[in-house]
């Protein structure tokens, strides 16, 4: 696997196609960040990027449109992402595609999906009678963005982390809606909430919040950033337990949401989808 962002159709012009097309999807392997990273051996961390679809249709044996919301889960050990304009590409090569039914698309996506990846991937569809049954929801923490703050510096900034390593240990939860990064490949802006959930020294908040300000100038894909953000965390601030989760903003009907932990009993974030998804 040689893809790199540079190649990928971000920031291209693309023929839309309309017949399913499977080469559309554009993997670019995860291994270059995390080298960047230093991230050598066993990785610090497991987790999984939650993708949710909003703009599925296909068309049913007699020519009529059906539609659906898929949510795609891939787990964070698989060797590739998958560059999302790639993404919506190949979703839309369903519109004018004939299927027996919903199974035979969740199959598709589940083969195609998996094979970009490099790694079994899960996926739920939603149809129209149960749209009703999809929740909302915000993070739960204390806000960071409380504080008042003075900010001049945007590019991340790890060594401005610090933590009281000669006070009890805490566990908390904080949340920010400030993080912004921005695409790798054309510079657009990506809006994210995030999480940080971690036991051990407690963070000085301010240095936390400044931090993930810190992002608002910085390229990276989603995955990539709530990764450096893991990594930042857990060297800065040696928590003995850490979980980062980020909920972005859509974009061509594709949320991202990536969460990485180091701790067993963490479970899956809920899938909710924020006020500004």
């Amino acid at each position: 696997m040689t893809n790199s962002a540079d190649q990928s159709p971000l920031g291209k012009t693309s023929a839309y196609r309309t017949d399913y097309a499977p080469e559309l999807l554009f993997p670019i392997p995860r291994l270059g960040k995390r080298d960047e990273l230093r991230l050598t051996g066993t990785l610090p961390f497991f987790g999984v990027d939650i993708w949710n679809a909003y703009e599925i249709s296909w068309l049913n044996q007699r020519g009529k449109p059906q539609v659906a919301i898929a949510r795609i889960t891939f787990p964070a050990d698989t060797p590739n992402i998958i560059e999302s304009k790639s993404f919506k590409l190949y979703l839309n090569s369903f519109n004018q595609t004939r299927l027996d039914s919903v199974v035979a698309l969740k199959a598709l996506l589940q083969q195609d999906l998996s094979a970009a990846a490099g790694g079994n991937v899960h996926i739920t569809l939603t149809q129209p009678e149960e749209f009703g049954m999809v929740e909302m929801g915000e993070l739960d923490g204390l806000l960071l963005d409380r504080l008042d703050i003075e900010v001049d510096h945007y590019s991340p900034s790890p060594e401005i982390l610090n933590a009281a390593f000669d006070e009890e240990p805490v566990e908390e939860k904080l949340v920010s809606h400030l993080l912004k990064s921005n695409c790798l490949v054309t510079g657009q802006p990506d809006w994210a909430s995030v999480q940080i959930h971690y036991s051990g020294p407690q963070i000085d908040q301010e240095s936390l919040l400044k931090y993930l300000i810190g992002f608002r100038e910085h390229n990276e894909f989603h995955e990539q950033c709530v990764e450096r953000i893991f990594v930042d965390i857990l060297r800065q601030c040696q928590p003995q337990q850490l979980a980062v989760y980020a909920r972005y903003t859509r974009r061509g009907g594709l949320d991202i949401n990536p969460w990485r932990s180091n701790f067993s009993t963490a479970h899956k974030p809920a899938n909710l989808r924020g006020a500004r998804q």
